[in-house]
């Protein structure tokens, strides 16, 4: 059947009136005494006011901001709408590592998006303002700020993700402007030690956050994923782990974000 331009244009209409929304707004930090841009995408149920949502917090890499993900993965809105849920993409900062970092008084991004996001799109949506509906993950830098504040904050947080995380940062002492946030690693590195999620491992129990990570084959990170894998396996910490052909790009995490939202909505089920 050959369509004409006004059923093209009805079918136009229908479909976005059924697409997520994406909005971009302000979120201040007590903590820090600014506010910072913020990208949050409602699915099309949203609108209807009688619902509400879980959420996906997802976090941006070393040197992006909170649009990185919905310029790169403009899919997004289709997954909030398939999976139906919010789906927030904070600003971490340059390279903030998503940590309240002990040498720089005015970095404060653990508080920031592991407490005082959480708390102000729980005040200002339609949210279901509990851990078990609130999910964490991230590329990269970003992977490493999830697995840290999910693991951190299991009152925020009941399940958490990485794709292509920086899990151990401590193979890497002169590079992405680390040591700005942490010091230098000098011959202790106890600053290193205690930032880094390998070693946040040891504060989990069995069964009380569930966890996807993934890693590419050709990524610079595979090793140190590899090595938390390894020892959440010793811990006896439940987790789904994948290893596929891939390297640190765009292309890797546009198709990983996938699986992930797949696993929360399970979860969230």
């Amino acid at each position: 059947m050959k369509l004409t331009a006004p059923l093209l244009l009805l079918i136009f209409f229908i479909q976005s009136a059924r697409a997520a929304d994406v909005d971009t707004i302000n979120i201040p930090s007590g903590s820090m005494h600014r506010s910072y841009k913020c990208v949050v995408v409602t699915p099309s149920a949203y609108k209807s006011g009688t619902q509400r949502f879980p959420v996906v917090y997802l976090l941006h890499g070393h040197g992006g901001n909170y649009a990185n993900w919905i310029t790169k993965v403009p899919v997004l809105r289709e997954l909030a709408d398939a999976y139906q849920c919010m789906i927030v993409c904070p600003d971490g900062g340059f390279s903030s590592w998503y940590i309240d970092s002990p040498v720089d008084s005015t970095m404060r991004f653990e508080t920031y998006v592991g407490k005082e996001i959480p708390a102000y799109i729980d005040q200002h949506y339609q949210t279901l303002p509990e851990p078990r509906y609130r999910a964490i993950t991230g590329n990269s830098m970003g992977g490493h700020g999830a697995l840290y504040l999910a693991i951190r904050h299991p009152e925020v947080f009941g399940v958490a993700g990485s794709m292509s995380g920086g899990v151990d940062i401590r193979p890497f002492p002169k590079n992405w402007d680390i040591a700005k946030r942490l010091g230098e690693a000098g011959l202790q590195g106890a600053n290193w030690n205690d930032y880094t999620v390998i070693n946040q491992v040891d504060k989990l129990k069995p069964g009380t956050l569930a966890l996807i990570i993934d890693c590419g084959v050709k990524d610079f990170f595979m090793d140190v994923n590899r090595d938390l894998h390894k020892k959440l396996l010793l811990a006896g910490i439940d987790h789904d782990y994948t290893e596929r052909p891939g390297e640190h790009n765009w292309g890797y995490w546009g198709n990983a974000i996938k699986y992930q939202l797949l696993y929360f909505h399970q979860f969230f089920q």
